[in-house]
């Protein structure tokens, strides 16, 4: 019983101590296309995105949105030319964790309890 105990607190010490990576800095600017689920259904979006601002192409359409960087693995984007109230919202994006060339990434409205994730790979 003893053994089983001590087996036990090694393993939940060792998984504690797992870290995934988040190198976030080599994620801020670049090319890079973008999966993620909404409804069900798989989206995918290709975005340059400079210091400041990030240019989008979603489904034939192209938005411009700043940039505004919380911290290293944190920013708010708010598109520069919204056609409506929902578009007048900003949004809150954090990057989880990076592998290579990928990121997972999840997004919601400023103010907003849904988040919804994704995955980038950065293609330049």
């Amino acid at each position: 019983m003893k053994k089983v105990l001590y087996l036990f607190i090694l393993t939940v010490l060792l998984m504690s101590c797992y870290n995934q990576e988040r190198n976030c800095t080599n994620f801020k600017t670049g090319k890079f296309e973008s999966e993620y689920i909404i409804d069900g259904e798989k989206k995918t979006t290709v975005f340059i995105r400079t210091d400041s601002l990030e240019i989008e192409t979603y489904e034939g359409k192209t938005d411009t949105a700043t940039v505004r960087w919380v911290n290293d693995c944190e920013y708010v984007l708010r598109k520069m030319n919204p056609k409506n109230m929902q578009e007048e919202k900003a949004v809150d994006m954090k990057i989880l964790t990076t592998n290579g060339d990928t990121y997972t990434y999840e997004f919601s409205i400023v103010g907003d309890k849904q988040k919804l994730k994704g995955i980038a790979t950065k293609i330049n």
